[in-house]
């Protein structure tokens, strides 16, 4: 029975679980989107989102505990830094697994793992989605009106101004 085995062991010991997971945030984090197999993926989401929540504040308190999970000051500065500044109204949810399909030799699925807030690919296309047929419609209708009504009132004065003189 597997009672109380809430995550991936990933076949390896605690020691070297914790080392490939730290190796992996901080490659995330400094490089924003990696590459890797769907259980790893996971497993890092897992490890990582709770790192990000705690460098929203930045005290020294926050920055100790995440040194003790990452052991990287350029890590650390990347993670206080930009991207504290972009998560910081998100209430969770600061990664994003993309499944690739199978890897060629050995058959595992793979998988991206990113930071939501760093993808302009995907920001891009949620910005088209944002205008719809009807918005252009009513915004043709609008125009016209306005450029009928300027033209008459131009023909009006300058008519007028001729017999003045």
């Amino acid at each position: 029975m597997r009672h109380n085995k809430k995550f991936n062991h990933l076949g390896r010991t605690h020691s070297h679980r914790a080392a490939l997971l730290a190796n992996m945030a901080i490659s995330l984090i400094m490089h924003k989107r990696i590459t890797t197999t769907l259980p790893k993926a996971k497993a890092l989401r897992v490890y990582v989102e709770p790192l990000i929540t705690k460098g929203k504040e930045d005290t020294t308190a926050s920055r100790r505990v995440v040194f003790s999970y990452l052991q990287n000051k350029y890590a650390i500065q990347e993670l206080f830094g930009p991207i504290a500044a972009k998560v910081g109204d998100r209430p969770g949810g600061y990664t994003r697994i993309i499944k690739l399909g199978k890897r060629a030799n050995d058959d595992a699925d793979m998988a991206f793992i990113e930071l939501v807030d760093f993808d302009e690919n995907m920001a891009k296309t949620e910005a088209k989605k944002t205008r719809t047929r009807r918005s252009r419609k009513s915004g043709t209708k609008a125009e016209a009106p306005v450029a009928e009504e300027a033209a008459p009132q131009a023909e009006a004065e300058a008519p007028a101004a001729e017999p003045a003189e």
